[in-house]
């Protein structure tokens, strides 16, 4: 049985406490608040982010971690016994963090490196890292986990409803006129994951309707199978969370462990605060 180590990014919103359990290096994700840097999750969560957002009145810079900072987790994972690594990746179209983890894998060629492209993002990527390493820990080869990834790609959902459009007008996404009036309106616009990016699906006007509009799309995704894997995400929202969570195990057939997870400050930034939503893998 060869040992096979698992790495992945900060964007993969994995909670710190579930990744050391099995093992698993998040390569962080660098914030630029001016000449100020931050490790994503390592020196600055969502709270701290947009408490200074809003002292500053602007976003920050976000940067994919370089090749160099993927070469250290490398050899890291080398130097503590392991024989090949497998690298899972957020989305090469939302980051260029896959790219710097092929770079990093051509400088070590003669080590038995796979890096993965995983088309997803937050715990959608989190779930299959720690996939991942549950397969590794129970023996599994690098083919066999590299193809449990590709069926979960398939498995994996995501829908998010966001609280403002405050912070995407911030980042130019959205002007601040459309932003004025989806407040004044009360618009929540649902996020999903399609082709590999974040993607506006519908626009909700009120939490409420936006909530269980979240959950009859994962109810219509699940249909009659069985959810294998669910958390609930958040921006700085954890009490919004928690109520979601009521709501969308009063109206489903849920696991019973169901993971809050932040959404961390790589990927948190572009949606702003106040998002609440949901990520689950269906059997």
């Amino acid at each position: 049985m060869q040992n096979i180590a698992i790495i992945t990014d900060t964007d993969s919103s994995l909670p710190v406490d579930v990744a050391d359990r099995h093992n698993i290096y998040q390569v962080p994700m660098t914030i630029h608040f001016g000449r100020q840097s931050y490790e994503a999750v390592y020196a600055i969560n969502d709270a701290d982010t947009f408490r200074l957002i809003d002292q500053e009145g602007k976003l920050p810079t976000t940067a994919a971690p370089s090749p160099g900072k993927f070469i250290s987790a490398y050899e890291k994972a080398f130097e503590a016994g392991a024989e090949q690594i497998i690298c899972l990746c957020v989305s090469s179209e939302m980051s260029a963090t896959y790219n710097a983890a092929i770079n990093a894998k051509e400088s070590l060629a003669s080590r038995e490196i796979h890096v993965i492209d995983s088309r997803s993002l937050s715990m959608g990527l989190g779930y299959m890292a720690l996939a991942a390493a549950e397969a590794a820990e129970q023996g599994a080869t690098s083919g066999e986990i590299i193809s449990l990834i590709e069926s979960m790609r398939l498995r994996t959902h995501l829908f998010a409803a966001l609280s403002t459009l405050k912070y995407l007008a911030m980042g130019g996404r959205v002007s601040n006129i459309s932003a004025t009036m989806a407040t004044m309106l009360n618009i929540k616009p649902i996020l999903t994951i399609r082709n590999g990016k974040l993607d506006l699906l519908e626009k909700v006007r009120t939490q409420k309707k936006a909530w269980e509009r979240l959950i009859e799309l994962s109810a219509l995704k699940t249909g009659n199978k069985q959810i294998e894997k669910m958390c609930i995400l958040h921006v700085d929202a954890q009490a919004m969370a928690e109520q979601f969570k009521s709501e969308i195990v009063s109206r489903m057939h849920c696991p019973q462990d169901i993971l809050f997870v932040e959404v961390t400050p790589g990927l948190s930034v572009h949606s702003g605060a106040g998002m609440v939503g949901t990520v689950f893998v269906i059997k």
